[in-house]
């Protein structure tokens, strides 16, 4: 077996899984604080990408630096698209918060379409280049070419980012009110916390973690269209499912496993079986484990 091919394999499965695992830790934020599955939230995944686009157009018209252009556009696309999540839940939620558990989830399928759509109108249905943001690290020629610049900074920016978000959600007091919210949402209402800010601070951190995996992955694909945050949203939701539904770790876990077992999938056998792979995984786990590898079952009170 050629070491260095598996080697190129693993670090570009761990870079494909990091962005699964950023989109994923939306799902289950969410889906720990009120149950349900965000269907849009790919959608808001797109948008950070595109929103850094029209960003990174502008300021490269002025002739800013390429460091400047990467985080100025980095942060715009997470704040528009904290907006976006913001107004998603406020939206297609929050009205059918007492409604039955269908009623939301056929909402947030429909709001998934509507921004697809309204991306189409507003820019276009073909694939548009995407600037090169992402910067040439001189250092990694000393280790061979098993890992690009672009991969290592996705693989760092991300797992930084996920080290982050647990520490807010272990430590501070905004995080810790959203535990208990997921943990008792009646109990924390009698507590003083106030369960619709905590939903809402949800979706706003949810969709500014897939924004950041959005304006990595479209820097380093060098496109991007209306149709990226399906699929990508698909296979995060699979992620999820797989690490554990509910579970921050787990959303990593899965994040990571799932890019490598596609990575190695098209490595060794075929790309056209990798989308395969994933759902096949989604079915597998449903039957045999539905909580996932990190997850716990739930016990029923009567």
């Amino acid at each position: 077996m050629d070491l260095q091919y598996f080697f190129e394999l693993f670090f570009g499965g761990l870079t494909r899984g990091s962005i699964y695992a950023l989109i994923a830790l939306g799902y289950t934020l969410v889906y720990g604080i009120i149950e349900l599955i965000n269907f849009a939230h790919g959608e808001v995944y797109m948008i950070g990408a595109f929103t850094a686009l029209i960003v990174a157009g502008v300021l490269g018209m002025f002739g800013f630096p390429a460091v400047a252009v990467l985080i100025i556009a980095a942060l715009a696309a997470v704040l528009w698209a904290a907006a976006y999540g913001y107004t998603i839940e406020k939206v297609a939620y929050k009205p059918l918060r007492g409604a039955p558990r269908l009623s939301p989830l056929i909402s947030a399928i429909g709001m998934s379409i509507f921004l697809q759509n309204y991306v189409i109108l507003a820019q276009t249905s073909d694939f548009v280049p995407f600037p090169r943001l992402l910067p040439d690290l001189d250092f990694l020629e000393y280790i061979g070419y098993i890992m690009g610049p672009s991969d290592f900074i996705i693989l760092v920016t991300s797992m930084l980012t996920m080290i982050c978000l647990s520490l807010f959600i272990r430590y501070t007091r905004m995080g810790k009110a959203m535990r208990a919210t997921a943990q008792n949402r009646k109990m924390a209402l009698l507590l003083g916390i106030d369960a619709d800010r905590i939903i809402s601070l949800t979706f706003i951190v949810g969709s500014a973690l897939a924004a950041i995996g959005g304006v990595l992955i479209a820097s380093h694909m060098g496109q991007v269209n209306f149709n990226i945050g399906f699929l990508a949203g698909l296979k995060a939701f699979t992620a999820a499912v797989l690490g554990g539904i509910g579970s921050i770790p787990g959303a990593m876990v899965g994040g990571l496993v799932l890019g490598l077992c596609e990575s190695f999938t098209t490595g060794y056998f075929s790309g056209n079986y990798e989308d395969v792979l994933a759902f096949g995984i989604l079915i597998l786990i449903l039957i045999f484990r539905p909580d996932g590898i990190l997850g716990k079952a739930k016990v029923q009170k009567v």
